[in-house]
């Protein structure tokens, strides 16, 4: 296991600042989500991490220890790619054992290891077997034994699911979890499937164009994006953004919106500021079902359904404004396309983010 800080990474392609002060700390022991859309850094930092990457400023380090730049054979950590990267003229033997003969470990412990491996991954009956006649659940899991049979400190996974079919992605990701908690092995996961990083990181850092912009638990992240960026990253379906503009009403301030108002006194916006406001699919109820909580009742007609087995994302139209409301199946089934509702946005339940910047106000 180890400890891992990055501190100001900076990574340049020419002109392109693919590391632009790329900071963050993982502790011992953690599995650790890097989110992040394609092009946001997420395979630049592991390879960065790795010593796959000259830096052009900052600094790395394990265990207390200055790996900047120090030769990757001297990092004590392994990599998994999107690719599986198996030696396909090996057997499934062959190929856990490997890194083991280049570490010139003898055959009596080499045997052990690959039988551990083989057993804790489920592959003890593909040894002999060449990775061609595996199913890619399975050559995923040889991948991830022959990173593992050497023992790393730190575990470096870079987008592992993304060639496999959506069953095995759900089995796969309960698997990397059964993994760290048996190893104990630090782990550091990028992915840009927000599902992913929600259901396996202990802490995600959500990164764009090279920094981060959020670290928390993924209940946090859920429920207090920073800023808009993030909110929109994560949760599915994504937050209702809609935009709005402040103004004085009394002693009051609130939002207007195209479908209404929303108080936002105490929040210590002026009046005559451009904001952007937040619901996420979920909090948007049908008002007959709804607690009188101090939201707002809107009316809505239902313009598209979208089934998704024991909910239905409902597609609304407010006003002109399109709005995504999530319900139980059985209560979605009564709904017809066209049809004129009654739906309630929770007073506690919305979020203001500055419209410029995006940074979150509440």
């Amino acid at each position: 296991m180890a400890t891992l800080e990055l501190t100001d990474v900076e990574r340049h392609f020419g002109p392109v600042r693919a590391l632009d002060g790329m900071s963050f700390d993982v502790a011992d022991g953690e599995f650790f989500c890097i989110l992040g859309p394609s092009s946001s850094g997420k395979t630049t930092t592991l390879r960065a991490i790795a010593g796959l990457e000259k830096l052009a400023g900052g600094r790395i380090v394990m265990d207390g220890r200055d790996i900047t730049d120090a030769p990757v054979q001297g990092r004590d950590m392994a990599m998994i790619f999107q690719t599986f990267a198996l030696y396909p003229h090996l057997t499934i033997r062959q190929n856990l054992a490997y890194p083991l003969k280049r570490a010139g470990i003898g055959g009596a412990e080499t045997r052990r290891r690959v039988g551990e491996i083989a057993e804790l991954l489920r592959v003890v009956h593909t040894l002999d077997r060449k990775p061609p006649t595996l199913s890619g659940g399975e050559q995923q899991r040889v991948a991830i034994g022959r990173a593992i049979v050497r023992r790393p400190k730190l575990l470096l996974l870079d987008e592992p699911l993304t060639n496999l079919d959506a069953k095995l992605r759900h089995d796969m990701r309960a698997e990397f979890k059964r993994l760290h908690r048996e190893l104990g092995t630090t782990m550091l996961y990028a992915t840009p499937d927000q599902l992913e990083a929600l259901t396996m990181g202990q802490r995600v850092a959500v990164i764009e164009n090279g920094r981060v912009v959020q670290i928390d638990t993924p209940r946090a992240l859920y429920a207090r994006p920073a800023d808009r960026y993030v909110a929109g990253m994560v949760g599915a379906p994504a937050m209702n953004l809609i935009d709005g503009r402040t103004r004085s009403e009394g002693s009051n301030t609130v939002v207007d919106l195209p479908f209404g108002k929303v108080d936002a006194s105490g929040l210590g916006v002026p009046a005559g500021q451009d904001v952007v406001f937040g619901i996420r699919p979920h909090d948007i109820t049908l008002a007959a079902t709804s607690p009188d909580d101090g939201g707002m009742t809107l009316r809505a007609k239902v313009h598209l359904t979208e089934p998704l087995g024991d909910v239905t994302v409902i597609d609304l139209d407010v006003r002109g404004t399109t709005l995504k409301m999530v319900l139980r199946e059985e209560v979605a089934a009564r709904l017809k396309t066209g049809e004129d509702l009654s739906i309630r946005l929770g007073g506690a339940d919305g979020h203001l983010f500055m419209k410029e910047t995006g940074v979150r106000i509440a």
